[in-house]
């Protein structure tokens, strides 16, 4: 079964032992056996491995992983240092130099979920080269019950919709002492239909540091 190594065992293990996650399990390793499947078995819950429930500052929601070779690690939009920033991290970057002055080269994104950044996509594999394929085969279930038990925290959290696939969630997140921030998806397809000029970093700090938080470093080194 899962390990996570924290305390999302704990808070999931109801969620781990239903019957849509089982099922979910079986369609997975039929597709891992089958087909090119992102990011690595051993990858999916990264986010939740490198971020616990108690230290959650801020949920940044993503649609599902990148679905080129060497891209997706289990975190949304960052991938390992090395390989190319995707244009959708690149437009994050620009938007957070001009909102905090940043200057971001490194696309891996490891550094903001220690500092208590959810990196969650609300689905956590994909098929090579056919995004959006494993929707609808489960893990929304899954991804529902991170963000509505997130939710129930009394500890104010920052939650970042940027997207349909991510504004679609903002039902779930109703405990008013969160923040929630919502824009369009920073692809180049709709960056500037409203992402660019959101000033979500500066923003979301704004929020950590009105609530007794320590604001998050945006830079990724």
């Amino acid at each position: 079964m899962v390990n996570i190594g924290n305390s999302w065992d704990d808070i999931l293990k109801e969620d781990f032992a239903s019957e849509s996650y089982l099922a979910l399990r079986r369609f997975l390793a039929e597709e891992y056996r089958t087909h090119t499947v992102y990011p690595d078995m051993h990858d999916i819950f990264n986010a939740l491995k490198a971020t616990p429930y108690e230290k959650v500052k801020v949920v940044l929601l993503g649609q599902d992983p990148y679905h080129g070779a060497g891209q997706a690690h289990g975190m949304c939009f960052s991938v390992k240092p090395g390989v190319p920033a995707p244009p959708s991290l690149l437009n994050i970057f620009k938007e957070i130099y001009d909102d905090v002055g940043v200057l971001n080269t490194s696309p891996y994104l490891v550094k903001w979920a220690e500092q208590g950044v959810l990196l969650l996509n609300t689905v956590l594999t994909v098929r090579e080269g056919q995004p959006n394929s494993h929707k609808g085969r489960g893990w929304e279930t899954l991804t529902d019950s991170i963000i509505s038990k997130l939710n129930a925290r009394e500890v104010p959290i920052v939650f970042l919709l940027w997207g349909g696939n991510a504004r679609s969630k903002k039902s779930l997140i109703t405990n008013p002492r969160h923040l929630i921030l919502e824009c369009p998806h920073p692809s180049p397809l709709s960056a500037y239909s409203g992402f660019f000029g959101c000033r979500h970093f500066s923003k979301c700090n704004s929020f950590l540091a009105k609530n007794g938080m320590e604001p998050i470093d945006w830079s990724t080194r």
